[in-house]
């Protein structure tokens, strides 16, 4: 480290103080383009206004100024002095020996302007050696710098995101499939679909659509109510289908509904189709018929599994009556003979 110190001394009317500059480089032989520090020091007596250079964005032709730092100020031990300091960064594109120029300090003083200077700093700049035996040769690849957290963070975060976007549409659909809401609690089981039926034609009845003179919203309702019962009871599309394709869905499986079943079918549907499109009249009757026809299709159509589940359990009940009855005679002769014990033994004595 190369130390250039300029100072001199103020004399006062009470004592003397002491002012010293100093400008040093942390090294003297550097690259071309290299940076190295500039350290600016001055030691003054406290209390005393001096002024440090302004430092523009170059100390000379071939040196630039990259950075400054603020002042920083310490007390010096077991005296009334003070050091400022200010470190300089700077860098030189020129080869050979360069000279930072003395640094100018000012204080006024009653009127008059004293000017504290330091030396000037000297440096020498080297150049990269060039191997001539190679020849030219390819340029090099600009360098990689190593990846850190903070460019990383927003690929990391969106990598999260995504995951936890997956992981929540995965448990949703998993929840959705086994009837349960997002928190764990169950969901109201779906009603089986013949009770939807049997409550929605309970509604056309109520609504008395055709003793209005509604005669074809009461058709499109009841066909409807059995369209949709086809749909969720037998897996068959009909909501998009003609009357003529889904006959001909159950004619292909026959072992779905018995014939009597589909020919009452085919009378509501083809009925229906007669009102909504020609215009047709049906009596009375015909009407009550096709509210009745649609109440036994979907009754006789309805599955019988809870039903033969509740006879079970009304037998096994029954069962369990009848053993519980076996067992207590069982244990009314064994009271008997107990207390007939008892009073014999009580006789004898």
């Amino acid at each position: 480290m190369q130390i250039l110190v300029f100072g001199f001394f103020l004399s006062y009317p009470v004592h003397a103080q002491r002012i010293q500059a100093r400008a040093t480089i942390d090294s003297v032989h550097v690259m071309i383009g290299d940076q190295l520090k500039v350290h600016l020091e001055l030691d003054q007596p406290e209390g005393v206004i001096i002024n440090f250079p302004e430092i523009g964005d170059s100390l000379s032709s071939t040196i630039e100024v990259i950075k400054r730092s603020p002042l920083d100020t310490f007390h010096l031990d077991k005296s009334e002095q003070i050091k400022i300091i200010q470190n300089l960064t700077i860098t030189s594109f020129d080869t050979g020996r360069q000279v930072i120029p003395p640094f100018y300090f000012s204080r006024k003083n009653k009127g008059n302007t004293d000017t504290i200077e330091s030396l000037p700093v000297d440096f020498f700049v080297k150049s990269m050696k060039i191997d001539t035996t190679k020849g030219p040769v390819d340029i090099k690849l600009p360098y990689k710098a190593p990846v850190n957290l903070k460019e990383a963070s927003p690929y990391i975060l969106g990598i999260i995101l995504l995951a936890s976007l997956l992981f929540f549409l995965f448990y949703y659909i998993n929840r959705k499939k086994h009837n349960r809401s997002l928190f764990g609690k169950m969901l109201n089981p779906e009603e089986p679909p013949h009770i939807v039926a049997l409550r929605s034609l309970d509604e056309i009845r109520n609504e008395k659509l055709w003793q209005q003179n509604q005669v074809k919203k009461y058709y499109s309702k009841v066909t409807d109510t059995l369209r949709i019962y086809i749909q969720n009871e037998f897996h068959i599309k009909t909501m998009e289908c003609t009357t003529d394709e889904i006959l001909s869905k159950f004619k292909k499986h026959k072992d779905l509904i018995p014939d009597k079943l589909y020919n009452e079918l085919k009378d509501i549907l083809n009925t229906a189709d007669l009102v909504k499109f020609a215009k047709y009249k049906p009596l009375p009757d015909d009407n009550e018929l096709t509210l009745k026809d649609a109440y036994i299709f979907v009754n006789a159509t309805k599955p019988e599994i809870k039903e033969t589940e509740k006879i079970k359990e009304v037998s096994g009940q029954g069962n369990k009556d009848v053993d519980n009855k076996e067992q207590k005679k069982e244990s009314l002769p064994q009271k008997e003979e107990s207390s007939s014990d008892d009073k014999i033994k009580q006789e004898k004595q």
